[in-house]
């Protein structure tokens, strides 16, 4: 298609002998139409089947439910019974030497590391949007509105994230932190909350 294209443009700037038909003619059009159409098509049908795929989730680890308010984020671990936290932006001035400006929160969301987690979001007032760039995670979450998603922690550590929905003034002080662990440090972790 490329070379076909190029020969054309070459020859019409060129001066060359020019095919009436090619300028004039309306097959021409019509196969540089539907040949990138069917490429498309062939290409889109393969991805929307994994994307289907993708979103749903037969067997998570940890089922995880996020409630958005103004402006902090709740946290309910739904496999567990009494499990749940609201999660602060801690304020600058009591930071920790070494922490983030306005990333960091007084409450991390633990969850382990090489399981399925399922996300469950929603709103309590206005639109907020849950997201995590180093996990490829961004969902919205609306009042009166259960949104789903999934992801997988690769590696112990951190990861930050805010609210990327314009909710309102403060909405840039609703940081996430996500803290992976492995299965063995989650389940202590579990232990230590439902104990307290």
């Amino acid at each position: 298609m490329t070379v076909m294209i190029s020969y054309i443009l070459l020859t019409l700037m060129g001066n060359f002998y020019v095919n009436r038909y090619l300028l004039e003619g309306q097959l021409i059009e019509l196969i540089w139409t539907i040949v990138p159409a069917f490429t498309l098509i062939f290409i889109a049908l393969p991805s929307l089947r994994l994307l289907y795929l993708l979103d749903e989730v037969n067997l998570p680890s940890v089922t995880l439910k996020v409630v958005g308010h103004q402006w902090y984020w709740s946290y309910e671990y739904s496999d567990f019974d009494s499990l749940e936290f609201d999660s602060y932006m801690i304020p600058e001035s009591e930071l920790d030497f070494g922490s983030f400006r306005l990333l960091e929160v007084d409450h991390h969301t633990v969850l382990p590391i090489l399981g399925q987690i399922r996300v469950l979001v929603c709103a309590a007032d206005v639109l907020h949007s849950w997201a995590v760039p180093a996990l490829g995670v961004k969902i919205d979450a609306n009042p009166g509105r259960l949104n789903q998603t999934s992801f997988m922690l690769n590696r112990v550590g951190l990861f930050y994230g805010q609210c990327s929905e314009i909710c309102g003034a403060n909405h840039s002080f609703m940081p996430i932190v996500i803290e992976g662990v492995s299965s063995k440090g989650f389940i202590n972790w579990l232990k230590g909350s439902i104990e307290n």
